[in-house]
């Protein structure tokens, strides 16, 4: 069976009864618990409403990197993220490809969710792109081996993957390498430890193929699965396994198989 990793549910433009049929056909593809990440604190009530009464689904709690106009206090991060269905911390990060100007508030940001993380012992998740340095030098600095956390939607260097995966860290895959254009991505997924990969879809963006340019959603990570299983020369019984015990492993979550 498979997990989907990180998916933003509140971001599908669908009422509750309709997320509802999504993570039905979801389950119906072997697709058996979802983590829906927060983006922006302020948005963590409406988000938690939204997917009020859903099965099978945690919750993240943090501010996005490029969501700094929502950036709240460590007082106020440590508050929310203290709710019994948060098992990580984020969606956190730096991203100077896009947002290079909020570089000081992204820093302070999040320097703020890796001492959350290690207050509360809950994992980060993080985001980062054209950041390397300063993403691996905050982990060390910070402690952040501590509480361990996955680098999500990965498509930096093998370096990079290698310094996380020294610190305890998790590389999670997206649908990106489906992609024709993802070449180097997919040399890179080859290297990964099977002990250290986990999946997702990060919908409603990034549909794998052959949903490419359709709204993403969490049924379409055996996709994403099957694709990394022919890349890694492994069954795609035995990738879903893996990654569905590394996420339950790293979240702290019981795991909910499907009847």
């Amino acid at each position: 069976m498979f997990v989907d990793s990180h998916c933003h549910l509140d971001r599908l433009d669908k009422n509750n009864e309709e997320l509802k049929d999504i993570l039905t056909f979801a389950q119906r593809r072997g697709v058996e618990h979802f983590l829906c990440v927060c983006v922006a604190v302020s948005e963590f009530p409406q988000m938690m409403e939204k997917i009020k009464g859903l099965a099978n689904v945690s919750v993240s709690c943090g501010v996005h990197p490029l969501h700094q106009e929502d950036a709240c206090d460590y007082a106020t991060l440590l508050d929310m993220a203290k709710h019994p269905q948060v098992v990580a911390i984020g969606e956190t990060g730096l991203d100077y490809f896009y947002s290079a100007e909020t570089k000081t508030v992204q820093l302070t940001s999040f320097v703020d969710h890796i001492k959350v993380a290690n207050e509360l012992n809950k994992p980060l998740i993080i985001h980062t792109r054209d950041a390397r340095e300063d993403t691996i030098n905050l982990l060390k600095q910070h402690k952040a081996a501590h509480t361990k956390g996955v680098l999500h939607c990965f498509t930096e260097s093998w370096e990079m993957a290698q310094e996380a995966i020294e610190l305890g860290f998790y590389i999670s895959i997206s649908g990106i390498v489906t992609f024709k254009t993802a070449t180097e991505l997919q040399e890179m997924v080859k290297k990964i430890p099977l002990d250290r990969l986990l999946i997702e879809t990060d919908s409603p963006w990034l549909a794998p193929v052959p949903y490419r340019g359709k709204q993403n959603q969490p049924g379409y990570v055996r996709e994403v699965g099957e694709f990394i299983a022919q890349l890694k020369g492994v069954s795609v019984e035995e990738l879903a396994a893996i990654t569905t015990q590394n996420f339950y492993q790293l979240f702290g979550i019981k795991a909910t198989p499907l009847n």
